[in-house]
């Protein structure tokens, strides 16, 4: 039996919606249909954060507060979440919140187009973790475009905010009646809704997932819609039906066994950030530099490598390591390399019935040295021009093996063959790298498009390789960031 409505609260109201849409999103609900314009559309494909909002969910027994674009977070997806928007902010007494104050003390607002977007980031920030340093203030506003200030009145103002203990703030003081009002609404059952033809599902479990995907074999998955969602707002695309995943806690789990570190589909990029900090440290400033923060918050890995985007971060910096994925259907699973996963453009190794359950990482071996690059035109929330990802494994001086894998290479993410073969058994060496340079021009044969011209990605490719080389031998100085 389904259940034929969505439920969650807005800001302090219970909503229920049986008309809803697979296309629909959280913010032309919240402009439209309620009325709540303090959150702004601006470039509708979650880049430029005037639309953040707070989605609190569910997770381990307590409610978790994260950031979010509400132009592509679909509404859907906000079923047994708190959504809380600039308009339910508030100080004591009826004053502003001690963030608003701030922006006001401190001249953090100009135009005020991307001013709501910008204290909800701040607030998030605040609440959860305190704005205690530059560092993370420039961090969570990584999501936050402002053309007017130049960003440093919002940052003394989120400082100057963090100051003042959040212990009487609403959400704190509410959570445990929030928590339990979701719980009450939590009837563990699968959820169906439509609006004009248009179908969207969300399984009750894994397993019925697997039911589903076997019955409408050709829906639309939708994890974190960080993709999806500009398939909606710039292409105009029907995903009818859309199964949303995103709520499932079993695709969510996150181990650390048998020598890899294994993280369901449906872990986000800021779920990760910890367990990649600790196992993989090479990949923390990489990590970083994945979209925004509201963008992290959203995005899954599973949804990253499911899409099979060659210009996807995560896929070479996997590669590389080596990972499997696992992919699951009703008759069971199978575990194959991420590698294989990625067949041509716009085609996986995927049947119309199988999902991408987890992916599973090795654990660093001794001897071997690793790094991980993005390229892009803005330094922050911004498409990779080329990414590349390096494991090579030296023992007395030489190389016992190479995986050099790139993104925006191909028409795929892709491992390097020839310059791996060009490495392998070599010195570890300038002479070496310099040979496995020229034969990348071997490997890939990259397109010219609005991001970087073909040369200069090839250029760019192999200077990343020297580079690599480089700073693992401690001849560069300085590792400066991509």
């Amino acid at each position: 039996m389904a259940r034929g409505e969505i439920r969650f609260l807005l800001n302090d109201r219970e909503i229920r919606l049986g008309s809803v849409g697979a296309g629909d999103t959280l913010l032309d609900h919240l402009r439209l249909d309620q009325r709540l314009r303090g959150t702004k559309e601006g470039c509708a494909e979650g880049d430029c954060g005037a639309c953040t909002v707070l989605v609190g969910r569910l997770a381990g027994g307590t409610i978790r507060y994260e950031t979010v674009n509400a132009c592509i977070r679909l509404l859907a997806s906000v079923d047994l979440c708190h959504v809380v928007t600039v308009e339910y902010l508030r100080g004591a007494e009826g004053a502003l919140h001690p963030v608003q104050q701030a922006m006001v003390d401190h001249h953090g607002s100009q135009c005020g187009f991307c001013t709501p977007g910008v204290v909800m980031s701040l607030y998030a920030l605040w609440m959860e973790h305190g704005c205690t340093s530059t560092e993370a203030v420039e961090t969570a506003l990584q999501g936050n475009l402002c053309r007017c200030t130049g960003y440093e009145p919002i940052i003394r103002a989120a400082l100057a905010a963090g100051n003042i203990a959040p212990d009487g703030d609403p959400l704190m003081a509410e959570r445990a009646q929030v928590l339990n009002r979701l719980g009450t609404m939590n009837d563990g059952a699968r959820v169906m809704v439509s609006r004009d033809g248009s179908t969207a599902i969300l399984p009750s479990t894994v397993a019925d997932l697997a039911l589903i995907l076997d019955e409408y074999r050709h829906a639309t998955i939708v994890a974190g819609s960080t993709d999806v969602g500009l398939w909606i707002t710039k292409h105009m695309r029907d995903i009818s039906p859309a199964i949303f995943i995103g709520h499932l806690e079993e695709l969510k789990r996150i181990s650390v066994e048998e020598g890899a570190v294994t993280l369901g589909a449906g872990v986000s990029y800021s779920d990760a950030a910890s367990v990649i900090a600790k196992h993989f440290p090479h990949l923390s400033e990489f990590w970083n530099r994945i979209g925004g923060w509201q963008v992290r918050n959203m995005g899954t890995i599973g949804g990253n490598i499911a899409n099979g985007s060659p210009i996807g971060d995560t896929p070479p910096a996997l590669i590389a390591l080596g990972a499997e994925l696992t992919l699951r259907r009703i008759e069971g699973s199978r575990r194959i390399p991420l590698e294989d996963f990625f067949i041509d453009y716009g085609k996986q190794d995927r049947a119309p019935d199988e999902f991408v359950e987890a992916v599973h990482i090795p654990l660093p071996a001794a001897g071997t040295l690793h790094a991980a690059y993005k390229i892009s035109k803005r330094r922050d929330e911004d498409i990779s021009a080329v990414c590349a990802a390096f494991s090579v494994a030296v023992h007395d001086g030489r190389v016992s093996s190479a995986r050099l894998a790139f993104g925006g290479m191909a028409a795929t993410p892709k491992r390097a063959a020839n310059a791996e073969a060009a490495l392998t058994g070599q010195p570890w060496s300038e002479a070496s790298v310099r040979a496995a340079m020229a034969a990348l021009s071997d490997d890939f044969t990259p397109l010219s498009d609005w991001r970087a011209s073909a040369e200069y990605r090839s250029r760019v490719a192999a200077n990343l390789l020297l580079r690599f080389y480089l700073e693992t031998t401690g001849t560069a100085p300085v590792r400066l960031s991509a």
